[in-house]
């Protein structure tokens, strides 16, 4: 498992942990990861988080490979 989705388990644990994290979360992403995990997301990285109910499904449509490739080798997305 990378470490980028250690780091969204991470996140994603927490969240079901603790309720007043989940909601400063959802509302403000870049500051509740920076005040549990210390890490923090550049200004020029959008983020947002979104919560899938029983309801709803999120899918996440990443970035064509295509795209982000750069002088012969693939960047993937990191913080």
């Amino acid at each position: 498992m990378s470490t980028e989705q250690l780091v969204r388990n991470q996140i994603v644990q927490k969240a079901w942990e603790d309720p007043s994290f989940k909601q400063k979360l959802l509302s403000d992403p870049k500051s509740a990861i920076k005040e549990v995990l210390g890490i923090s997301i550049p200004e020029h990285i959008k983020m947002k988080a979104v919560e899938e109910t029983a309801d709803s499904f999120v899918l996440v449509i990443p970035p064509n490979p295509t795209d982000v490739i750069t002088a012969g080798r693939v960047q993937m997305g990191h913080w």
